[in-house]
Formats: C-alpha cells, sequence, structure tokens
C-alpha cells in the first residue's frame, strides 16, 4: 500500500443510539455501544481501537448525549475530555454531524481538513481492511467526492439501506472506488433479493469520508435552513445555545444529504460487518455450542432439546426445554422470550413499555 498523510484527517464517532432493540440488556442509561457484547470492550472502545492506528486519539471526537458521556469518560481515559461534543437533544444524524464539521472548520480554519463518521455501535471482522478502505476513502476524499463504504451483502436483508454503484472511478490504496447511482432505503425482500443477485447493490453502513468544505458546502445547498441554525448553535453558549440547538428539525444524514448530493463515491467491502442490530443479529457473530446456541452473559445455561437460539443471563441459570429458533434474554429485572424471526419487534416492545408507564424498565 502507498503511504498516505493523515495529518489532517480526524474521526467522528457517533455513540448518541438508544439500542432498543436489545432490550432489556440495551438501556438508556447503558445502550448497546457501551456494552461488551462480543470480544474485548464495549462496542465504542473496539471503534475507536479500529482507527487508533491511523488517528491519534486526540483527533478522535466522540458525539454523544449529555447521559452518555460520563460513561464514555470512564471507558475512553485517554480521550481529552473535550473530544466528548455533546448535543443537548437528539436531532437526528444530519445536524449532528454538520455542527461537528463546522466545530472542526472553526478549529482547524481549513476546508481542506478531512472527517470521517463512523457509528460507536457496529462489529467488524477485517480490521485490516477497513483500515485500508478508510484511507482509500481519505484520498477520494481530498478529490472533492464524498465517499462511504459499502458492505458486500452476505443475504437479501430487508433491514438495511443498499448502496448502487455505477463505473469504477479508480483505485486506491488496493480498494475499488465506484460512482454511486443512488442509494435505496430499506427494500421488501424481492427487491432484496434482485439486488443481491445483481452484484451492484451494497449493505448502507452509514460511514462517510468528506472535506470540511465539501459536506458544508452541501448542507448550504441542500439544506440551508439547517444551515444557519448550525451556525447560530456554533456562535452560541450555553442556555442559548441548547434553544437553537432545539429549533432545528429532526433529520438524518442519508435523507437530508446523502440522497441529494453529487459526485458521491462507494468503496464495497467484505469486512465481516455487522450493526448487531437484534439479538437474532448478535447470535450470529457469537460462538456456537454443539446444539447452535449462542450462549452469553454471567449466568448459567442448561437446555433439554433446545438449538439454534441465543441465551443471555445476567446471573441466574436458564434452563430451557424443546426450544429452537428462540431468543431468551434475562437480566434479573426483566425476561425477554420471542421467536428469532421476531427479533426486529423489540423495539415496538420497547414502545409499549414506554406507553403503559414502565420507563424503570427502560
Amino acid at each position: 500500500m502507498i503511504s498516505i498523510d493523515l495529518g489532517d484527517v480526524y474521526v467522528t464517532i457517533l455513540a448518541g443510539g438508544s439500542g432498543t432493540r436489545l432490550w432489556p440488556l440495551s438501556r438508556r442509561n447503558r445502550p448497546k455501544q457501551l456494552l461488551r457484547l462480543a470480544g474485548q470492550g464495549s462496542l465504542l472502545q473496539q471503534t475507536v481501537w479500529r482507527v487508533t492506528p491511523l488517528v491519534p486519539i486526540e483527533r478522535i471526537v466522540i458525539l454523544t448525549g449529555p447521559e452518555h458521556a460520563p460513561l464514555i469518560a470512564e471507558q475512553l481515559p485517554d480521550l481529552p475530555q473535550e473530544n466528548i461534543w455533546i448535543e443537548p437533544s437528539p436531532r437526528g444524524t444530519a445536524p449532528c454531524l454538520g455542527l461537528a464539521a463546522m466545530k472542526l472548520q472553526r478549529m482547524n480554519a481549513s476546508p481542506r481538513t478531512v472527517m470521517i463518521s463512523l457509528h460507536a455501535d457496529h462489529c467488524i471482522v477485517q480490521e485490516e481492511l477497513f483500515r485500508q478502505a478508510l484511507m482509500a476513502a481519505v484520498v477520494t476524499a481530498r478529490q472533492g467526492r464524498i465517499v462511504t463504504i459499502g458492505i458486500v451483502p452476505a443475504y437479501p436483508e430487508t433491514g438495511f439501506g443498499y448502496i448502487e454503484r455505477g463505473d469504477l472511478l479508480h483505485v486506491a490504496q488496493g480498494q475499488g472506488v465506484y460512482h454511486v447511482l443512488r442509494f435505496t432505503e430499506k427494500p421488501p425482500l424481492g427487491r432484496a433479493q434482485e439486488y443481491v443477485a445483481s452484484g451492484r447493490f451494497f449493505w448502507n453502513t452509514g460511514y462517510f469520508t468528506w472535506t470540511l468544505g465539501r459536506i458544508l458546502g452541501e448542507f448550504r445547498r441542500a439544506l440551508p435552513e439547517m444551515y444557519a441554525q448550525l451556525e447560530a448553535v456554533a456562535s452560541a453558549t450555553g442556555h442559548d445555545a441548547e434553544e437553537a440547538w432545539g429549533r432545528i428539525v429532526n433529520e438524518t444524514i442519508d435523507v437530508g444529504i446523502m440522497e441529494r448530493a453529487r459526485d458521491v463515491a462507494v468503496i464495497p467491502c467484505d469486512l465481516g460487518w455487522s450493526d448487531i442490530g437484534s439479538w437474532a443479529a448478535l447470535g450470529d457473530i457469537l460462538p456456537h455450542d454443539a446444539a447452535n446456541n449462542a450462549v452469553l452473559g454471567e449466568g448459567q445455561h442448561i437446555g433439554l432439546n433446545t438449538t439454534n437460539s441465543v441465551i443471555y443471563s445476567a446471573g441466574r441459570l436458564v434452563a430451557t426445554i424443546g426450544l429452537e429458533e428462540m431468543i431468551v434474554v434475562d437480566t434479573g429485572d426483566a425476561v425477554l422470550v420471542l421467536p428469532k424471526s421476531r427479533a426486529q419487534d423489540v423495539s415496538a416492545l420497547v414502545k409499549e413499555l414506554r406507553a403503559r408507564g414502565l420507563d424503570r424498565y427502560l
């Protein structure tokens, strides 16, 4: 690989999600990105460790909410305290990343500074390949493009967005870089099957690389009202900044910017990637016993005729008989039981708990 200068590269990590589909383990005060689920360290710690071979900890910024900042500081003791940037309330990824880009530009006064945006709650097996893809993304972003990383799909997943590639633009760091034809949201099964069969579509990771000048230019063009509001937030302090932030409309970076942006590139990779978006997805990446069960937690599991299931216990013995393709989660104060095929419905269950006033379990 050709060595490239990364001295002007910053990494921002989105760490504000609530991880409701991993309830009851993922809670409001300790969401999934702050949990140790697979491998050493929490998902956030793994994300930081994954990029520090490229970028020093001083140029890594965590974007989160006020309730998670203390635990983030505890988990990342080497991270400068001022690198934990707190948004007063959730407003979606577009204003969050737009404000981060604005702050970085004010700090560095260079529109050519490169910003990489990652998520704190993903699992990646092929870490060296991931770093090569990031270096290819930096090279391409310096040419004026917005760059994303797409995952070669293993199956026709309906819960992910997809990216359709066009022509090959160039090869960087051994990675093919392609023009993006379009982003599409979560497709029905039939269409997802067509996407996978075509070989032209990739799962959307939500990882982006851009120069500050390019992304802020896109905000001015596509979201001029939000851009003005972000300028007001960046110029204010204390209560005034919180009030200005509260007036911003919730928007995702995918819908607000990426679907409207021109000259976007994708780097397709097979990274052994998972967004761990459900208990079933977590079970897929964990080791399995002889009966193909994924068992985790501090407790013990004894199963009779129990196969292809995910079992979690925080401490108690969990005993099962005759289960197949099931999920059983015991956190001590709550027990969740459901078929693996319904794993995506846990977020609906969380909404029901909230509707019934059972916030103490959230």
